[in-house]
């Protein structure tokens, strides 16, 4: 992402303990934890969205992987971050080193958590799915699973460009599985240029998380219903070193509290 909300003062919300051991079986049931705060962000490189920026929205969280490594989860928790989705799997066989120690640094600061998987186009998607659930666990209270899929034109192994009705039937079978095995609506991440050549419009069954880094996503997105929007990947959080992705939850305190209810495992 790239976009940011220097300094912005908001409520935060509820948030989740969960244990985070790397297991298939449906694990122990977590507790509810007020999480009073205000978000505490900066942007080393901020776009001006004007009365359409993220600072409408209350509730923001950040997404990691690998390149952020000794996160201070309570500190990030303290200054406003209010969810996080964490890169388990790439492809068929790449575990991200780093999955295990933010699943569980997350769950034991109280952060809502979920898993995304990194689509690789030279895999078939039943197989990915796969990979998938052998590495992250069934956890009771995390956020539900995520579909990264982009075009990879840098990638050194893999840079294949399927037909666009290749891309969506594979993402269904992909999003079904892991749907089946979970037990909960996933969650579609993507970019522009690949949500219009693949026309991902046409994908049922899964909530969209879209990277929007220089307008909002219902213009962007000619008008795509969306519940996360990525809008800066140059953000500055404390207890985050470098730089992170942020991302915002499309609605009101309360409204999020709901979608947790209705979406934690």
């Amino acid at each position: 992402m790239r976009k940011g909300t220097a300094m912005l003062a908001l409520g935060l919300v509820l948030a989740l303990a969960a244990c985070g051991r790397p297991a298939s079986r449906l694990e122990g049931a977590p507790a509810l934890t007020a999480l009073p705060g205000r978000i505490n962000f900066d942007d080393a490189s901020p776009h001006d969205f004007g009365r359409h920026g993220p600072h409408r929205y209350p509730v923001h969280g950040v997404d990691v992987s690998r390149y952020q490594t000794r996160i201070d989860w309570p500190v990030a928790r303290d200054n406003g971050v209010g969810f996080a989705f964490i890169k388990a799997t790439e492809g068929g066989e790449n575990l991200d080193p780093m999955f295990r120690d933010h699943w569980s640094g997350a769950a034991a600061a109280g952060v809502p958590r979920g898993a995304y998987h990194f689509y690789y186009h030279c895999r078939p998607a039943a197989e990915q799915a796969r990979w998938f659930i052998n590495n992250v666990p069934r956890t009771a209270g995390a956020l539900p699973p995520v579909l990264d899929i982009e075009w990879t034109p840098f990638s050194p192994t893999c840079t294949l460009r399927p037909p666009a009705a290749q891309v969506r039937a594979e993402a269904q079978t992909f999003l079904a599985i892991v749907a089946r095995h979970y037990g909960q609506r996933p969650i579609i991440y993507t970019s522009i240029d690949f949500y219009r050549d693949n026309q991902l419009w046409k994908v049922d069954g899964a909530d969209f998380w879209l990277r929007s880094v220089a307008g909002h996503p219902d213009k962007i997105y000619d008008g795509q219903d969306w519940t996360f929007w990525q809008y800066t990947g140059t953000g500055l959080v404390p207890g985050i070193p470098g730089r992170a992705d942020i991302n915002t939850f499309a609605g009101s305190q309360g409204e999020w509290a709901e979608w947790l209810r209705n979406r934690q495992l």
